[in-house]
């Protein structure tokens, strides 16, 4: 078991102090470019969302509650969420409902919801290279702990992107996927 299992956030942040905070940093700024960009063992977002049309993106399998243009469209919503509460530093309330994150999307919207996307993606970049990263925003929260969160949120998304794919017979993307 890690020795942080179990510490909220602001521990975390008061464990975090110096060369630590400074190694950590430099590591997450190492690690989250590549998360996104795809590496040996997966493909990227780029690829995973590649060669899909607008009606492929807004079908769902049958006995699946979601579409790809679905999935991506609450990846963006909590994404354009956490990146608010990192560039004002100011408290946002978390929606009432986990239905709020969800919102209604049609094939027409997948262009705008890809490019939506990408600039997420874009600004949470700029936030990885900051030196206070340990520093705690929104409800006990860090701003490297949010950044983790983006990464590790759009990871779990975009595997179920995958299997949509699968599913509706829109995989493997125009690059290429693991397929064996």
């Amino acid at each position: 078991m890690s020795p942080s299992f179990g510490k909220t956030s602001s521990e975390d942040a008061a464990a975090e102090s110096g060369d630590t905070a400074a190694k950590s940093g430099a590591s997450l700024v190492r690690l989250l470019p590549r998360l996104y960009r795809g590496g040996q063992a997966y493909l990227g977002v780029e690829g995973t969302l590649s060669g899909l049309s607008g009606v492929q993106a807004g079908s769902a399998a049958p006995g699946l509650p979601y579409s790809v243009a679905g999935l991506l469209a609450h990846v963006n919503w909590w994404n354009a969420w956490m990146l608010a509460v990192i560039e004002t530093g100011a408290p946002v309330p978390y929606p009432p409902h986990a239905s709020d994150t969800w919102p209604t999307v049609q094939a027409s919207d997948w262009e705008r919801l890809k490019a939506e996307f990408y600039e997420l993606l874009s600004r949470s970049d700029t936030h990885a290279a900051r030196p206070d990263l340990h520093h705690p925003v929104n409800h006990e929260e860090t701003i490297g702990g949010l950044l983790a969160d983006f990464a590790l949120h759009t990871a779990h998304h975009f595997g179920q992107i995958i299997v949509v794919r699968r599913l509706i017979g829109a995989w493997p993307p125009p690059g290429g996927g693991d397929t064996w």
